[in-house]
């Protein structure tokens, strides 16, 4: 498990894969996320439902990476009355065992993108390109041990959170194998790989982080990554994530990302080198297969137009010998029409 600040701990309890309490945080955000990439087939996805009880919607989201480059994309923000199951939209997860199996299924429409970077212009996109019938069936198992949780203070008592500039108070994520079925209009697709899932709750603004980088990845059922380097708003990031070997999380101490980009300044491929607190280095590299981007939009208090862009690529990554599939999330805030982050030169 992630290691607390001093004078706090983690706290991570089965109960805790189940909806909790939002209390009166407007912008109180409960999202459970997963993915999956197939080693054979090149094929892949995730899939996310995030609760917003306190504003009576919840932001869906179903992306498949079809073998051909294609993208099937559906985003939705159903309208829900509580906070009591993960379930909108068409997207729906089942805790079957917490920390053990959970269950995946969608059912509605997806966008079938032949060119997915045209999801920079939503409404373009969509008047374009034909929507079609999609089913998800996924059955996710849990082959790592969990790691990160909810930070408390020693004595287990809730820290105070500012809910304007929060982006999770929780939050927790585990190495996975997933088995299943997928169909995009008539085409159907059996899948079987790895990936990664994560659940967070707490207040949340998409605009709270000035930039990340997040790649999760997986190298077989006993060997996976997950990299993590966050703008600390200062100049510089934070830098972490862990290693899954030997049935156990390593915890990365330095994490250097350096990345390559095309003309619409979208991730094409990176370098990565990693050390962990145990005293192992790893070298990764990564390219990205298929990309979509995708944006967050929102006005501040002072009337400011904030534009969030989040570039989601189905990655194939290399460590040593090994081959591995997973996703290069960067999320930057877009200012003066460039990704903050790779100003930054991550």
């Amino acid at each position: 498990m992630a290691k607390a600040p001093a004078g706090f701990k983690t706290r991570l309890e089965p109960q805790d894969e189940f909806p909790h309490d939002p209390g009166d945080a407007k912008n109180y955000n409960e999202s459970m996320y997963f993915n999956v990439f197939d080693p054979a087939k090149k094929t892949g996805g995730w899939f996310r439902i995030g609760n917003r009880p306190n504003e009576h919607y919840a932001e869906m989201s179903v992306c498949l990476y079809l073998p051909d480059g294609r993208v099937a994309f559906m985003f939705g923000r159903p309208s829900i009355a509580s906070n009591t199951a993960m379930d909108a939209g068409g997207l729906k997860v089942e805790v079957i065992e917490p920390f053990k199996r959970l269950k995946v299924t969608y059912s509605g429409k997806a966008l079938l993108l032949e060119r997915p970077h045209e999801m920079a212009d939503p409404k373009k996109a969509f008047r374009e390109n034909p929507t079609v019938p999609c089913t998800v069936d996924f059955d996710y198992d849990g082959v790592s041990p969990m790691y990160g949780g909810e930070t408390v203070k020693a004595d287990g008592s809730p820290i105070e959170i500012d809910p304007e500039k929060s982006f999770a108070k929780a939050h927790y994520e585990q190495h996975c194998a997933a088995k299943g079925v997928f169909t995009v209009g008539d085409e159907r697709f059996e899948i079987s790989g790895f990936g990664l899932r994560d659940k967070s709750w707490g207040p949340r603004h998409w605009q709270a982080i000035e930039w990340y980088r997040w790649c999760p990845m997986n190298f077989g059922r006993d060997f996976g990554m997950m990299l993590s380097v966050i703008g600390d708003g200062k100049g510089g990031a934070r830098q972490g994530g862990m290693v899954f070997r030997d049935g156990i999380y390593d915890l990365i101490s330095e994490c250097r990302i350096d990345s390559d980009w095309d003309e619409n300044g979208y991730q094409t491929a990176l370098r990565a080198q990693v050390k962990t607190e145990a005293g192992k280095a790893y070298e990764i590299t990564g390219k990205v297969l298929s990309l979509i981007p995708l944006r967050n939009r929102r006005t501040a208090p002072d009337g400011t137009e904030l534009q969030t862009r989040i570039t989601e690529g189905m990655t194939e990554y290399r460590c040593g010998e090994l081959v591995g599939y997973g996703l290069s999330e960067y999320l930057d805030q877009i200012v003066d029409g460039q990704p903050n982050g790779k100003v930054a030169g991550y």
